[in-house]
């Protein structure tokens, strides 16, 4: 007579919600399984690969370093070079506008696979960041060649980089989750966050310094909670020469906190009915 081992899988009403963010957890090789589908299918097929994540922040980096630097005469932070100040702000900015835009996308895409079998949603728009952070530390390759071309060695205040680096994710990661819940009844939203983030880099301090801004303003100006991230990077990267405004840093913290409660409460409280409506 042959042993069988019989798992008895228990339907329990109101488990799903109790051991939803355990479930997360539990689900970890899913996630791993998502990221690495969505890093190798961004640079399958493609001509240069991974280069495309060199090419466009260093051809940005010198548009507005002519154009902010060269042709306006913004002033830089400090003594730093112009184009190593730009390129600190680039790279958070690169990083949340990607992130913001493949989170916002993601439930939509994975339409085919949200609608056929249960794990906790959250997994596939958080999943979505990790192609935002390699392209980071692609791109990062990039700074320590203009660190070395500007014989500008960093400070001890390149040690709370990944400190910023997480604000940023936190930055990308509320308002994208509150936009692809959103995403998923009205698609309308694929063609406004573009918009959104194109119209953000411009109110964004990332071609210039956010000392331009009169002081009087600067608290307003803060309310973009990226101004928050760039001034804390370029901290981070350029040391004392980068001016770092802590009023506008604590409020930039209240706001990502407020769009991460808010994208969470949006995302948990659609979740269910995602499969009906995609």
């Amino acid at each position: 007579m042959s042993e069988t081992n019989e798992q008895i899988l228990v339907i329990e009403a109101g488990a799903t919600d109790r051991n939803y963010w355990r479930d997360l957890w539990k689900f970890r090789e899913l996630f791993l399984v998502l990221a690495w589908r969505d890093v190798s299918v961004r640079y399958k097929q493609t001509v240069v690969g991974l280069a495309w994540a060199l090419i466009r922040p260093f051809i940005t980096m010198i548009v507005f370093t002519v154009i902010f630097g060269n042709l306006a005469k913004l002033p830089s932070e400090g003594a730093a070079p112009y184009a190593l100040m730009v390129y600190a702000g680039l790279l958070p900015w690169q990083f949340f506008s990607q992130g913001l835009a493949d989170v916002g996308n993601s439930m939509v895409v994975n339409s085919h696979l949200v609608s056929k079998v249960y794990f906790p949603r959250m997994i596939v728009p958080v999943s979505a960041l990790v192609v935002s952070l390699i392209d980071f530390l692609i791109s990062f390759i990039i700074l320590v060649v203009l660190m070395v071309w500007f014989l500008y060695p960093p400070g001890w205040q390149i040690l709370f980089l990944p400190f910023f680096l997480m604000m940023a994710v936190l930055a990308a990661l509320g308002p994208g989750l509150w936009l692809s819940a959103l995403n998923v009844k009205y698609r309308d939203f694929r063609y406004i966050i573009p918009f959104i983030l194109q119209l953000g880099m411009y109110l964004s301090p990332v071609g210039f310094s956010s000392s331009v801004v009169p002081e009087q303003w600067r608290l307003l100006y803060s309310l973009n909670p990226m101004v928050g991230v760039i001034d804390g990077f370029r901290w981070s990267i350029l040391g004392n020469e980068a001016n770092f405004y802590m009023p506008g840093f604590i409020l930039s913290w209240v706001i990502i906190g407020f769009f991460l409660w808010l994208g969470i409460r949006q995302f948990r409280k659609t979740e269910k009915t995602f499969a009906d409506i995609i």
